[in-house]
C-alpha cells in the first residue's frame, strides 16, 4: 500500500471495522471524542489535532532525529526508536479508556489510524506487547493486538504474534525500578524464525515508565531481531 496518510485513514474507516462494530455503528454510531461528529471514536480532523511530542529520545527527552533513542540511552534499552500519536491527556486519554474499559473496539481502529498517520514509510514486521491474560479474559480481547493488527493492515505490513507473556504482575501504580524488576522475565519469544535478522515494530496502547516495552523489546532482540522500534498511541 502506498504510504498516503490521509488515504490510510479513509481506508481504515471503510474496511477495518469488525462485523459486530459495523452493526453497532449502524444502530448507534460512534461520536468523535473531540468534536462530537458521528462516524468514529475520533475523526480525522481530531486525529490531526492531537497534541504530540517532538522528535526526542523517549528515555531522557533529549532532542534526536527521527525519534531515535539517544547515544547515552542506547546501552540501557533495546528500543531503537519510539513513535507515538499523542500525549496521554484529553481526547487521547478518553479514547484509551473507551477501548480498555468500555469495550469500544472501534477505538483500536482509530488509534491504529492515528499511529499510521504519524509513522514514517518504513518496512517492519509488526507485533504487539501482550496484555496479561486475566485482563484479556475480562475485556474479551487484547487491545494492543487489535491496534497492531489494524496498523499492519493499514500499512500493508506483515503482522505476527511474536511474544508470550509469562507473568501476570500488575504494573499500574508501581515505580519504574519496581516495574523493571517485575518485568525482567515477563516475556518469551515465540516463532523467532519469523523475525531473525529483521526489523520489528512493537506496538502498545500507552507508555508510562517504559519498563514493559523495554522488557518486550529486549526479548525480541535476544531472540534474533535485527532492530526493534516501538509505536504507542499515547505517552503518559
Amino acid at each position: 500500500m502506498a504510504c498516503n496518510r490521509k488515504q490510510i485513514y479513509l481506508q481504515h474507516n471503510k474496511y477495518n471495522m469488525s462485523i459486530l462494530d459495523s452493526l453497532l455503528h449502524i444502530v448507534a454510531p460512534h461520536a468523535c471524542e473531540g468534536c462530537g461528529a458521528e462516524g468514529a471514536v475520533v475523526c480525522l480532523s481530531c486525529i490531526q489535532a492531537l497534541p504530540t511530542l517532538p522528535s526526542r529520545c523517549y528515555r531522557c527527552s533529549r532532542s534526536t532525529e527521527s525519534f531515535r533513542t539517544c547515544r547515552n540511552c542506547r546501552s540501557r534499552t533495546s528500543i531503537a526508536r519510539l513513535y507515538s500519536a499523542a500525549l496521554y491527556s484529553g481526547v487521547a486519554k478518553s479514547i484509551v479508556q473507551r477501548l480498555k474499559f468500555e469495550r469500544a473496539m472501534a477505538a483500536a481502529n482509530d488509534m491504529a489510524a492515528a499511529l499510521a498517520y504519524r509513522l514514517p514509510c518504513d518496512e517492519w514486521i509488526v507485533t504487539h506487547v501482550p496484555t496479561a491474560s486475566r485482563r484479556v479474559r475480562v475485556r474479551g480481547y487484547d487491545q494492543a493486538a487489535l491496534i497492531a493488527r489494524t496498523l499492519a493492515r493499514q500499512r500493508g505490513l506483515p503482522y505476527f504474534s511474536l511474544l508470550a507473556r509469562t507473568t501476570e504482575t500488575r504494573q499500574v501504580g508501581q515505580k519504574k525500578t519496581t516495574r523493571q524488576e517485575q518485568m525482567a522475565a515477563a516475556f518469551q519469544a515465540i516463532r523467532p524464525r519469523l523475525f531473525q535478522n529483521k526489523r520489528v515494530l512493537l506496538v502498545d496502547d500507552v507508555i508510562t515508565t517504559g519498563a514493559t516495552l523495554e522488557a518486550a523489546a529486549r526479548t525480541l532482540r535476544d531472540a534474533g531481531a535485527d532492530e526493534v522500534s516501538a509505536a504507542v498511541f499515547a505517552v503518559a
